[in-house]
């Protein structure tokens, strides 16, 4: 579906009702990046599967390996897939050019949908045109909330970045922080570097970015304890992801510094630490809700012509704060895999 012609505008947030929106869980699935099919086992999910034939849907990932993240993306994806009647083939590549070639995989494979994350937009483009001339429909999740309309793609699913980052960005002021690092775990992620341009854009405070090898864990904790050893005025670190902040209070302790941990995403240990006040705050950007909407909305389209947002709006999940206000209401569904 082409919508380059159209003129851009100032996108609002919509909120969804999917359809037969009961409330599912589906059993969990580890992350991989080869391409495997999630078939359903029958255990733990909700009656209402859906009597359509039998459709195939690819959803392609930038994962990196161990980016827990992602799991709960997925998982949200399987339980649209088991409603759905839906064969879901998940594959995950960090490289830009590794991932377009996941999708030209899902094209041969001549799927009847395919799910993508736009992390760096340009790498994707013209993939994405050949799936949508081959008259398969794209949806994209997660990144690419500036790309994804001129791309021609049908819907998008995720957070706009750089709006929780000011988001972000005006909580450390009332907090009162002065210096903050906003450590980065890919360079060259459009969504990362949104996030950070958001929290200088409203921070009142001195701002200034880390880019650190994500991949690599033992790395990020050294180059995290090495700037908080270097300027001992940062008072705050803003990590991009839960397995960084944890590793940042780490970096913390061992700097001997008194900088404050605040960060985007969640997992069942992130809201751990909240509850022990050793974070601050997450930004949630409700990774889940992602996944099974991206699938679900392809389910739609092919069954019954709708599309989310009309094409012209993203669907936004996030961006919601939790902190110890309301962790323990939310830690429930971290526990889970659904937050």
């Amino acid at each position: 579906m082409d919508r380059t012609s159209r003129p851009r505008s100032r996108r609002l947030p919509i909120l969804v009702a999917a359809a037969a929106a009961t409330a599912l869980i589906a059993t969990g699935c580890s992350s991989s990046s080869g391409g495997k099919e999630s078939e359903e086992s029958g255990e733990n999910i909700a009656a209402g599967k859906a009597s359509t034939p039998r459709m195939t849907v690819a959803l392609v990932t930038h994962q990196a390996p161990g980016d827990t993240f992602w799991d709960i993306v997925r998982k949200g994806a399987e339980a649209a897939a088991a409603k759905d009647n839906i064969k879901l083939i998940y594959s995950a590549k960090p490289e830009a050019a590794e991932q377009a070639n996941l999708v030209q995989n899902a094209i041969d494979q001549k799927v009847d949908g395919i799910a993508v994350t736009l992390a760096k937009p340009d790498a994707m483009k013209d993939v994405v045109s050949k799936a949508e001339k081959a008259g398969i429909p794209v949806v994209a999740l997660n990144s690419g909330v500036d790309n994804w309309k001129d791309m021609g793609i049908l819907s998008y699913f995720g957070q706009d970045e750089g709006i929780a980052g000011e988001a972000l960005g005006n909580r450390l002021n009332e907090s009162g922080a002065k210096n903050a690092v906003c450590v980065v775990q890919e360079q060259g992620h459009v969504g990362l570097e949104a996030r950070c341009a958001g929290v200088k854009k409203t921070f009142k405070g001195k701002t200034q970015n880390l880019y650190v090898n994500g991949t690599d864990m033992p790395s990020v904790k050294s180059t995290i304890t090495a700037k908080l050893k270097q300027d001992t005025s940062i008072d705050e670190v803003v990590t991009l992801g839960a397995p960084y902040a944890l590793t940042a209070v780490q970096s913390v302790s061992e700097a001997g510094s008194e900088a404050k941990v605040a960060t985007f995403d969640l997992n069942k240990d992130l809201t751990g630490a909240i509850e022990k006040g050793d974070i601050e705050f997450a930004v949630d950007q409700q990774p889940y809700l992602q996944g099974y909407l991206a699938v679900d909305t392809l389910w739609l389209y092919k069954n019954n012509g709708n599309y989310s947002g009309g094409g012209e709006a993203p669907v936004l999940t996030g961006p919601a704060f939790v902190d110890k206000s309301n962790v323990e209401s939310i830690a429930k569904f971290a526990a889970k895999g659904t937050r």
